[in-house]
């Protein structure tokens, strides 16, 4: 017996030195069968290719409670052209990936230049496998969209593909039974005082099981998150008191004794560093007298006219010509002293929430139209879903919100 145990470790081992050698070409169909092949499998899923043009209108093909088709193995690729080099999509609809598939998908995935989309919908994956998945993300140069559905992970490992160094834009988590541990992990991964997720647009999670608790994380996460426009946290179990510190996040808020003590560290931080570079400066220009002239005619300039000295500028004015980046509110927004608090203004970059389908009642109705009216005008919510929750449509402050947002609504101000 040990003797057929060591033998098949060999050819195990055998078999993973072929694959980690195969090189890939970047063609699905050739490759995915040929990596499958290498590691001895039984059953090979096939590979279906269609053009992207060939294709009708995207809509949700399933439902959140759709039954997987397990009886076929299909990994499904769309391509931009007629070009087999141009996989721009892959689906694995509805069939388990295994340890040996996942492998295969992942040593395909960095060869595929073209490769923007990835979709497992009731693929069985597991937190190894996401944790794997994450690693090859950054390795794929135009993978921006990426969809796990009906995927339940045991230690709720979704935040790390919305990581600080993440470069997904779209992450759709729907009906992965997220529960306010996963959200926990999910809020602190969009930001603290310290870090934010940069890149991430739209974060979907609906269909999960994510309740006040939850709500609360995910809130905290949106503190000092600039990069997200658009969550969904619809069909899902959000009462009053989530639903109320999502409210409270839209307009401005007290930051807490942590946060305070935080952005002291990071100012300090700041003007150390503007210090160092200010110190080399007449180093560099020690020989050149006119430089340094210059140097002090400016700042004698500058605090004649009363104008802001570099430390207090905000990040991206004193960063013209370089490339944009999204500053820690910490740092950037303008605070307000008031009763021994400082408020922050609140998250304005978040242009869409939708909350349909939880157990919100009236009660916090009137602390959104709050939260809404104090946003003012330019950037703000523009939509703000409801519906289905646990109070009446008639109801007075829903009527003022739909009216609000009516207002808002770009595509009707277009018209």
């Amino acid at each position: 017996m040990p003797k057929e145990k060591a033998d098949e470790a060999n050819a195990e081992d055998e078999a993973s030195k072929h694959t980690d050698e195969y090189q890939c070409s970047g063609k699905v169909e050739i490759d995915f069968p040929g990596l499958c092949a290498l590691l001895d499998m039984k059953d090979i899923p096939t590979v279906s290719t269609k053009q992207a043009a060939s294709s009708t209108t995207e809509t949700e093909e399933y439902t959140a409670s759709a039954a997987p088709n397990w009886s076929k193995a299909c990994l499904k690729v769309e391509l931009e052209n007629e070009d087999p080099l141009s996989a721009m999509k892959l689906r694995v609809f509805g069939w388990k990936v295994d340890e040996q598939i996942a492998r295969v998908l992942l040593k395909m995935f960095p060869s595929l230049d073209k490769l923007q989309r990835l979709e497992f919908w009731q693929a069985g994956l597991t937190d190894q496998m996401v944790t794997s998945l994450k690693n090859t993300v950054s390795l794929c140069s135009n993978l921006r969209v990426v969809t796990l559905e009906g995927n339940h992970l045991p230690e709720q490992s979704y935040h790390l593909l919305l990581s600080e160094d993440s470069v997904l834009t779209h992450l759709h988590l729907r009906n992965n039974r997220i529960g306010d541990k996963g959200a926990h992990l999910i809020g602190l991964a969009l930001s603290t005082a310290r870090s934010a997720n940069k890149n991430l647009k739209v974060l979907n999670l609906a269909f999960n099981c994510i309740g006040d608790a939850g709500a609360t994380h995910i809130a905290q996460g949106l503190r000092f998150n600039r990069a997200l426009r658009m969550l969904s946290l619809c069909n899902n179990q959000i009462g009053d008191s989530g639903a109320a510190q999502l409210a409270a996040i839209l307009s401005e808020f007290a930051l807490t004794h942590e946060e305070v003590v935080e952005r002291r560290k990071m100012l300090l931080e700041r003007t150390q560093s503007i210090t160092a570079k200010r110190d080399k400066k007449p180093a560099a220009n020690k020989n050149n007298p006119k430089s340094n002239k210059k140097l002090s005619d400016i700042k004698l300039t500058q605090s004649k006219a009363g104008e802001p000295g570099e430390l207090e500028k905000p990040l991206h004015a004193r960063e013209k010509g370089q490339s944009v980046e999204i500053v820690n509110p910490l740092l950037d927004q303008p605070l307000q002293y008031r009763d021994g608090e400082l408020f922050l203004p609140g998250n304005k970059a978040l242009a869409s929430l939708n909350l349909a389908g939880n157990r919100i009642t009236k009660k916090s109705l009137p602390l959104f139209l709050t939260s809404l009216e104090m946003q003012g005008e330019g950037q703000c919510l523009l939509r703000l879903c409801l519906q289905r929750n646990r109070f009446p449509p008639e109801c007075e402050y829903y009527v003022k919100i739909k009216e609000l947002m009516t207002l808002r609504d770009p595509e009707k101000n277009s018209s």
